[in-house]
């Protein structure tokens, strides 16, 4: 500091504060730390108050915040708290894009993907909420499209029942499930597989009967298959009786018959298993063998 003007030259400053005269120069062209006034030979000279800026600029910084956010708060444009929560809010979505990047990685690494694949996977796991509810919307809007049935609204509302955003950490299951998820909707048998469900039971209640019928099979079915009992064996008449009555005419049976032939597919159920997973759920047991042995046992006594 000059004893006679109380003034400090940026080589002075920068001795002073610590911070390299380069940089000082910087701050000062960007008007964040502008000079008291010149030297007869053109030379910025600084007053005590540049020190304690600098101390507040440097520190700020430090925290990560852009030279125009600093700006805005030395000149009073905006408060240090305001500009502090946008900053705290833009970390939190850095970290966050962070997170699943280091997930998607452990994907990678345990899998040998193709270039394609890997391009897939990183796209749909930084899509935005947003955007994945867009991708379910589409296929269950696709799949329901026209159908006023109360029980089918029910039942595309489950199907559109995503959680909001990926967690915060997800892991390497979760990102997987995406992934699958997303490559389960875009797939064209899969699309007309749900669209031929769901037109099947407009008419006559089947989307009704079928949420009905679910638990008797999943019990009894469920049971004859843990015990060993064949579909096509004796023993499973009575099993059979309880959960689908006597009575049936042929061609009612034959409507069942294929009705269950369409539900008993695994990549239906897989739907269901992948929205657990992205839940953070655990996955109901697996149905589909149940709902298998009830279409043997059918075919086989009726």
């Amino acid at each position: 500091m000059n004893d006679v003007t109380g003034l400090y030259t940026i080589g002075q400053l920068a001795r002073r504060t610590g911070l390299q005269a380069r940089t000082i120069r910087f701050w000062s062209d960007r008007g964040v730390v502008p000079p008291a006034r010149r030297s007869e030979g053109g030379y910025r000279l600084y007053d005590a108050e540049a020190v304690a800026r600098l101390d507040l600029v440097r520190t700020l910084r430090d925290l990560g915040l852009g030279l125009d956010a600093v700006q805005q708060v030395l000149e009073q444009r905006a408060t240090l708290s305001e500009v502090a929560d946008l900053h705290v809010r833009a970390l939190d979505a850095e970290i966050r894009t962070l997170k699943i990047r280091r997930s998607v990685l452990r994907v990678l690494a345990n899998r040998d993907s193709s270039t394609k694949e890997i391009a897939l996977i990183n796209a749909l796991a930084r899509l935005s909420a947003r955007e994945r509810q867009q991708i379910i919307d589409d296929f269950v809007d696709r799949a329901f499209a026209g159908v006023l049935d109360e029980d089918a609204a029910l039942v595309a509302g489950w199907m559109r029942d995503l959680p909001p955003d990926l967690p915060e950490d997800p892991t390497s299951e979760q990102i997987t499930a995406w992934v699958e998820l997303a490559e389960l909707v875009g797939d064209d048998s899969f699309r007309h597989t749900v669209r031929e469900m769901v037109l099947s039971g407009e008419d006559d209640n089947r989307l009704e009967y079928g949420l009905n019928l679910r638990p008797l099979v999943l019990e009894h079915a469920g049971a004859a298959l843990s015990r060993g009992i064949a579909p096509e064996s004796a023993g499973a008449r009575a099993i059979l009786k309880q959960i689908i009555p006597d009575g049936l005419s042929a061609e009612e049976t034959a409507a069942l018959i294929a009705w269950l032939d369409m539900v008993a597919e695994p990549r239906v159920e897989r739907y269901w298993q992948l929205l657990s997973i992205l839940k953070g759920d655990k996955p109901a047991p697996p149905a589909v063998p149940a709902f298998a042995w009830a279409l043997a046992a059918l075919r086989a006594h009726r």
